[in-house]
């Protein structure tokens, strides 16, 4: 899904700065893989390369096998529409809207019509489990659902990739869990999901663990799928945070 062949990032000066330094990683399709690190370590570079929005300046990045640094601008934003859904940790929902509505925007600017986007909505809303609350404004809703209503907005295209910016930042302990629950339930359904988070706990939930420090990227060793090796990857996760 993601192959980033000596992928780096460097703003240019003066003086210049290196935010991503070159580095070899391989994302394969059904994958989730959480990123941790402090902050400023280059989290955000990150999620802006594998997400088509910075192109880097060293190395190529190959998406779904498609070298995305001998596409256009437009060819490059039409890849990022069709493939990749994005979650951030502020919802970003329309207050005026319901739900259903504010999952159907996403779809305003293709060829689908408004039926159909409707429909599609509907859908995306029944995956997240808010079917009972399609017609909701979001001021209506605690921070767990308007959270679902983005990832639904997200999941509305059928994109392959779902990036994740600290998604549990802005909720308690237990709309943190659904959320996350909700995502595992995604990455069991095929869904590959790569989540950026600062916490730990959070980080130790995906099935590998990539940390990120001064533009330095590292895969924590593998968890085998115990609950000694999830608690030592969260110690290394915690270690990487701070």
């Amino acid at each position: 899904m993601i192959e980033f062949r000596g992928v780096g990032l460097t703003y240019p000066g003066p003086p210049p700065v290196t935010a991503f330094r070159p580095c070899e990683l391989t994302i394969n399709r059904g994958d989730f893989v959480t990123v941790v690190g402090p902050s400023g370590s280059g989290k955000s570079t990150f999620l802006n390369i594998a997400g088509l929005l910075d192109a880097p300046t060293t190395g190529s990045y190959l998406l779904d096998g498609i070298d995305t640094g001998a596409l256009k601008d437009s060819e490059r934003t039409a890849l990022r529409g069709r493939r990749i859904g994005f979650v951030f940790q502020s919802f970003h929902l329309m207050q005026h809207r319901s739900a259903r509505e504010n999952v159907a925007l996403a779809m305003l600017y293709g060829a689908a019509p408004r039926a159909d986007r409707v429909r599609r909505a509907d859908e995306a809303l029944r995956r997240v489990g808010l079917a009972h609350r399609l017609d909701a404004l979001p001021s209506r809703m605690s921070g767990g659902e308007r959270q679902r209503v983005a990832i639904a907005r997200a999941l509305v295209a059928r994109p392959s990739l779902l990036l994740c910016d600290e998604p549990t930042g802005n909720l308690d302990s237990s709309n943190a869990d659904t959320v996350l629950r909700l995502l595992e339930a995604l990455h069991s359904d095929g869904m590959t999901v790569v989540l950026i988070t600062h916490d730990a706990e959070v980080a130790a939930r995906g099935v590998r663990t990539i940390t990120i420090r001064d533009g330095v990227l590292r895969e924590l060793r593998a968890d085998e799928g115990d609950e000694h090796g999830r608690r030592t990857r969260a110690d290394e996760a915690q270690e990487s945070a701070e």
